[in-house]
């Protein structure tokens, strides 16, 4: 697997960070106000740091092998309101303003909408806007 962190200069703080040997580290949104859990993502260090320069979630896409920054397709961006490591220091939070309230690519606000009834995957929340109409067809 490719080595996704970046060679620039890095501040301090980053070293703190226990990258896994790809040099990822999960991070999770969350809503600053409501508290709901949005959406779980990778981060390089590049991606943290710009994130914490920059006040918007900059994340690292594995499948594109790049950066993206949250919401330059739909338009559904997270400011950052707050930025924690757990106590592992293996997961990054951020506490973010959600912009146009969806989070999730499938037009939903969060990407946990299935919950686990009778042994099976149920969707429990509705699609608010249909991805079609935020990305376009394909």
């Amino acid at each position: 697997m490719q080595d996704c962190s970046d060679n620039v200069e890095t501040p301090d703080w980053l070293d703190a960070v226990r990258w896994t040997p790809e040099g990822l580290v999960p991070a999770i949104a969350q809503d600053a106000e409501t508290g709901d859990i949005l959406m779980m993502a990778w981060m390089n260090r590049q991606s943290l740091r710009l994130t914490a320069e920059e006040g918007h979630a900059v994340y690292w896409s594995r499948s594109r092998g790049k950066l993206w920054r949250k919401g330059e397709t739909s338009g559904h961006e997270q400011v950052v309101r707050e930025i924690r490591l757990d106590c592992d220091e293996d997961v990054i939070l951020l506490k973010v303003e959600q912009k146009g309230g969806i989070a999730c690519h499938t037009g939903r606000r969060s990407c946990f909408y299935r919950a686990l009834k009778d042994g099976q995957w149920v969707r429990v929340d509705p699609v608010i806007k249909d991805p079609d109409a935020i990305y376009g067809s394909n």
